[in-house]
């Protein structure tokens, strides 16, 4: 399909989604369905609607346009390089970075496997009669995936590997998981298949599972290894931006102003030293290639949604699990606390769910599980930390979070309220303080730290953060030691 019939079809499918009033009162006497799409490094600012000119996403617009876009949506961090791996911990527990076990140990790499004392939302919803189903990416271990999964497919249990030959398992319900989780994937060993790419392989089994269950309640959770490299969409993807001029972000740089402590990790020795314009702009082709083929995918999956007659009794989530640098400051990993790494898409489409509609507010991705459970009336656990957003859909300038709290291993803190950012660094001693105001400066480019009339929104700021620190239970010594 060329881009032209790609996008009107994909805007017929958009005018569906506006104008379909039938089943309106069966759906108040059943429970509401929910498909949760979680995509895999996609950045706040990778949606046309919400204010990308360069990407084709029209199957996104038209969720964007039919639903509740939350604009400033975070990832609290992560203790490890696979910030992925925690960001799920916390969007399936409701819990924060600090409160999930196996991670309380000063400057250690962590797993995020979920122990038993904490529900996941898929779990409380099977606890009230909901068909569950897992399908793709699943990090944190299979033993809590049985427990929140009733049914399932193509489950991947490795954090990355070559998009046509992800080392996929069916549903087990004895969890007699095995094999490879990871199948060695290396940057330069792809190995492409001809068979079917990982996000293409997801959405027919969630299309599948939609058929399966379309008379009983049920909670679809499709979690896609896109756009996280390797970014191999399929060739005519990369071709609708081969001669596509696309914009280098502003805030490009050659290497980053100091050491933030993560500079040799993985994902930065995916582009040369010092970065190029040249190489920068070929990868951020790669990834939107790679987010326009999810964006079809997507397409298909509500399209079923519709042809299943399940528009009016089913919401819809979509979300990234973190963001990812691709040349901003001089990075192109997630492994910072730069809006580029933790700022994320979240978009709720459906019923109750205003349409076009944008809220401002700080909120977590980890704020999913207490909507969710408000929105098909499951009392939320008490282990649940988050907030429900549910309040924001029938006021979009309602407060949410009054500050928001971030974290890196031990290298890295920060806060955000009433839109400035402050960030702190603590890499073998030295420290480095940035301030930003992103009503000014939304790229993070202009350091306002020494600006001497700062200096009292500076120290407000460290006030909160360190109020935060105690709020979060953060107690990590190597960075905090000698803080003032």
């Amino acid at each position: 399909m060329n881009r032209r019939n790609f996008i009107k079809n994909s805007s017929l499918l958009g005018a569906s989604l506006a104008l379909h009033p039938f089943l309106k009162g069966l759906a108040e006497e059943r429970k509401l369905n929910i498909i949760v799409l979680l995509s895999d490094d996609q950045r706040h600012d990778t949606i046309g609607a919400l204010g990308n000119k360069d990407i084709i996403t029209p199957n996104l617009d038209a969720l964007v346009k039919n639903g509740t876009a939350f604009t400033q949506a975070h990832v609290f961090g992560g203790l490890s390089g696979a910030i992925c791996q925690p960001s799920r911990a916390m969007l399936l527990t409701g819990r924060t970075l600090f409160s999930i076990d196996r991670q309380a140990r000063d400057n250690q790499e962590f797993s995020f496997d979920i122990f038993n004392n904490y529900v996941t939302f898929p779990e409380l919803l099977r606890k009230n009669n909901y068909n569950t189903v897992g399908i793709g990416k699943q990090h944190n271990g299979t033993t809590i995936y049985n427990r929140a999964f009733s049914d399932g497919a193509k489950v991947f249990f490795g954090g990355m590997g070559d998009q046509y030959n992800l080392p996929v398992q069916d549903y087990k319900a004895d969890n007699s998981y095995g094999g490879p989780k990871d199948n060695n994937y290396a940057p330069n060993k792809v190995n492409e298949s001809k068979g079917k790419h990982s996000s293409e392989l997801f959405a027919d089994e969630t299309i599948h599972f939609i058929e399966k269950y379309k008379k009983e309640p049920f909670l679809i959770y499709t979690a896609f290894t896109t756009p996280h490299d390797p970014r191999r969409a399929p060739a005519e993807y990369n071709q609708w931006y081969a001669d596509k001029k696309v914009s280098l972000p502003p805030n490009f740089l050659p290497q980053h102003p100091f050491d933030n402590g993560e500079l040799k990790v993985r994902d930065e020795l995916l582009a040369p030293f010092p970065r190029t314009e040249e190489d920068t702009i070929r990868q951020i082709k790669e990834y939107y290639a790679t987010i326009s083929h999810l964006d079809a995918q997507i397409g298909r999956i509500v399209k079923a949604v519709y042809e299943n007659g399940l528009a009016e009794n089913t919401l819809i989530v979509f979300a990234g699990d973190n963001g990812l640098a691709i040349g901003q400051h001089g990075l192109f990993g997630k492994q910072s606390i730069y809006e580029h790494s933790n700022r994320v898409p979240l978009i709720f489409s459906g019923p109750g769910i205003p349409k076009n509609q944008k809220v401002d507010g700080y909120c977590y991705l980890s704020d999913i599980y207490a909507t969710l459970a408000e929105k098909s009336d499951v009392k939320i656990p008490s282990s649940v930390q988050g907030i429900s957003l549910a309040k924001a859909f029938k006021d979009p300038k309602t407060p949410l979070r009054r500050a928001l709290y971030f974290a890196f291993k031990h290298f890295q803190r920060g806060v955000k309220k009433d839109g400035f950012k402050l960030l702190e660094y603590n890499v073998d001693g030295n420290r480095h303080t940035q301030l930003f105001n992103l009503k000014e400066d939304p790229w993070e480019m202009h350091n306002l730290a020494d600006e001497p009339e700062c200096k009292a929104k500076k120290q407000a700021l460290k006030a909160e953060l360190l109020k935060l620190k105690v709020e979060f239970a953060d107690t990590f010594s190597s960075f905090w030691n000698g803080y003032s």
